[in-house]
């Protein structure tokens, strides 16, 4: 086990640090310009799919699902993030009530 945490924080080093080693001309492209403040924004989506979708081995469509539903809703019609929120925890307490 540890040797798979050694290998794995090696390798995340040596991709910041390849990361960091970047020629500065090729990060001042339009496209990467376009394309780096999206990243965060993509990931942060995978990782709520990924958490809201899925538990083990099996796909699943549960309170979480209703939950992000009901956050959805709320963002689309431009309530403030305190309401999202509330919102969309009322939406499974009351789901895991049942």
């Amino acid at each position: 086990m540890w040797a798979g945490v050694l290998v794995a924080s090696g390798a995340c080093y040596a991709l910041k640090l390849a990361g960091l080693s970047l020629p500065a001309r090729w990060l001042q492209g339009a496209g990467i310009q376009r394309t780096v403040p999206l990243l965060p924004v993509a990931l942060l989506a995978a990782l709520i799919a990924t958490q809201t979708f899925s538990s083990g081995k099996h796909l699943v469509l549960d309170v979480r699902a209703a939950a992000l539903g009901v956050a959805l809703i709320a963002v689309l019609l431009r309530a403030p993030f305190i309401v999202v929120i509330v919102a969309a925890a009322g939406t499974a307490a009351l789901l895991r009530l049942v």
